[in-house]
């Protein structure tokens, strides 16, 4: 399958990144003596780099959305994303849910979730959702991975969601948002755009259904990109996935301001 690529730019940030290191090289050519130090420099500069892909919403590593265009901020869409599905218990109740509020949300699928349950897929997108790239395997080490391997990770789940969703995602989303990089130049290749978040509730690791709540609706407004999930999340005490608790209780608040949710597709051009 042939991907639409885009020209990959590399930020300033990896621009003098690059100058610093060659630098380094040619100082230590020029003197040897001097190799402490300039290790020492090329151990901090790694290590900025390193700090700016675990922050999740940096742009220090290359093009990151956090929020949906003005334009479509103004007319009070929101963008509600929901990551790690395909899952054959949760995703058909967060559909109905769905349904039940007249949204469209963007599913962030693993590829090989998305193999073991493909008409899940094609039942999302029947229901007018979106599908896009969430890795292939989604490894909790995914920022630890060479070159390569990303572009298969990314590669193989652009494969796998563009046959089932009979549309080519133009999203990625990173695991857990963490990454190198290495990952831009792999997702212009690939003819993506990564995307994060404005706000998160962490519904992996908080059983709170109401924190989590909490957590997306503060200072809520026209634009915001909100991150849910239906496979990986956390139950509640009664045993329910958080997000069958916070989905219609959000939708409902989104209506109460008058913002309603939009496909990152249909926000963005």
């Amino acid at each position: 399958m042939l991907f639409p690529c885009r020209n990959w730019k590399p930020t300033p940030a990896i621009k003098l990144s690059l100058l610093v290191l060659a630098g380094c090289i040619v100082i230590t050519l020029w003197q040897p003596a001097l190799w402490p130090w300039t290790a020492g420099i090329v151990f901090a500069n790694h290590m900025i780099l390193t700090i700016a892909g675990l922050v999740p919403r940096s742009k220090l590593l290359g093009a990151n959305i956090t929020r949906l265009p003005q334009a479509a901020a103004q007319r009070g869409a929101v963008a509600i994303t929901i990551d790690d599905g395909p899952d054959p218990e949760v995703t058909p109740l967060v559909l109905d849910i769905l349904d039940r509020h007249q949204a469209k949300a963007t599913f962030f699928c693993i590829g090989r979730l998305a193999a073991q349950h493909p008409e899940l897929c094609r039942e999302i997108v029947r229901r007018g959702h979106d599908i896009e790239n969430h890795s292939q395997t989604h490894n909790w080490y995914f920022s630890l991975l060479d070159p390569w391997t990303i572009h298969r990770e990314v590669r193989d789940a652009q494969v796998v969601l563009g046959e089932l969703s009979g549309r080519t995602p133009r999203f990625f989303r990173a695991t857990a948002g963490l990454r190198n990089p290495e990952l831009e130049p792999v997702l212009a290749h690939c003819g993506l755009q990564l995307c994060s978040w404005s706000k998160r509730g962490f519904d992996t690791q908080v059983n709170d259904a109401e924190a989590v709540f909490r957590s997306l609706v503060r200072d809520l407004r026209g634009g915001d990109i909100l991150l849910l999930h239906d496979g990986s999340a956390a139950h509640t005490a009664a045993g329910q996935p958080v997000i069958l608790d916070v989905l219609p209780r959000l939708l409902d608040e989104l209506a109460q301001h008058d913002l309603h949710s939009i496909t990152l597709s249909d926000a963005i051009p």
